[in-house]
């Protein structure tokens, strides 16, 4: 499967953000998919995560305000950015992989279908 990740944005403070993820390739229900960022001297951290049956996950510091989707019909992910903060500025990938009944979060780590990336800024 490939990812293709359109350009992310910049917004101010309690604003908000919608990024989508383009598959292609095999059949995009079969994964699990998620995104992850990264923010300059940061370590990657896993945002959200969607299995193929439709369960959720999220990182603590983003639970109440993005919310992860995914569209089969269209073979997109989704992540709708809410309330955005300062800290939430980094660059997001979009990752796939199997993840047979496995714990998205970890089996995602370690994929190696990544997007291109995509700079989210927000600003104070």
């Amino acid at each position: 499967v490939q990812l293709k990740v359109p350009g992310g944005g910049s917004v101010q403070t309690s604003g908000s953000l919608r990024l989508s993820c383009a598959a292609s390739g095999e059949a995009f229900s079969r994964y699990c998919m998620g995104w992850f960022r990264q923010a300059p001297g940061q370590e990657r951290e896993g945002v959200a995560t969607i299995d193929a049956d439709g369960t959720t996950a999220y990182a603590d510091s983003v639970k109440g305000r993005f919310n992860i989707s995914r569209d089969n019909a269209k073979d997109t992910l989704y992540l709708q950015m809410n309330n955005l903060k300062p800290e939430d500025t980094a660059m997001y990938y979009c990752v796939a992989d199997q993840c047979w009944g496995l714990a998205a979060m970890q089996v995602l780590a370690i994929s190696h279908l990544w997007g291109q990336g995509t700079q989210v800024t927000v600003s104070s």
